[in-house]
């Protein structure tokens, strides 16, 4: 087993802010305020927050146990954590205009998924000195 290159601290920071802040803020939008156009505006951006601090956990799992290297960097991490919340408030607006259906659902997460796909492929194959 290869040994850990990376620090995680600041990921395990952000993901603590992220997903502690989004949460508890989309306790208080929700049961403290009308839903006009300021209030729904903030519920998305601490949905995404939320489900952004929420997943990165879960996608470190995924990545250890899964890639095949043996760790995955922070900036992977963070940057698949934040696919994963703009897919949750994509998701979450067109389900709010009754425009969410599974088929959607799943090109929409087909796509995001194909552009992760495409970023690692460009991250493999650049030209490292030294």
């Amino acid at each position: 087993m290869a040994q850990n290159p990376h620090d995680y601290k600041g990921l395990i920071l952000a993901a603590i802010i992220l997903a502690f802040g989004g949460w508890f803020g989309l306790f208080l939008v929700t049961g403290n305020t009308l839903p006009t156009l300021g209030p729904r505006w903030l519920f998305f951006f601490l949905w995404s927050a939320a489900t952004t601090g929420s997943s990165i956990p879960f996608l470190w799992m995924l990545n250890r146990r899964f890639r095949s290297e043996s760790y995955a960097p922070p900036n992977v991490l963070l940057r698949e954590s934040l696919l994963v919340g703009l897919f949750a408030s994509t998701s979450l607006w067109l389900q709010l205009n009754r425009m969410l259906s599974l088929t959607l659902a799943l090109l929409l997460a087909a796509g995001l998924f194909v552009i992760e796909w495409l970023l690692r492929l460009l991250e493999r194959n650049v030209w490292k000195t030294g």
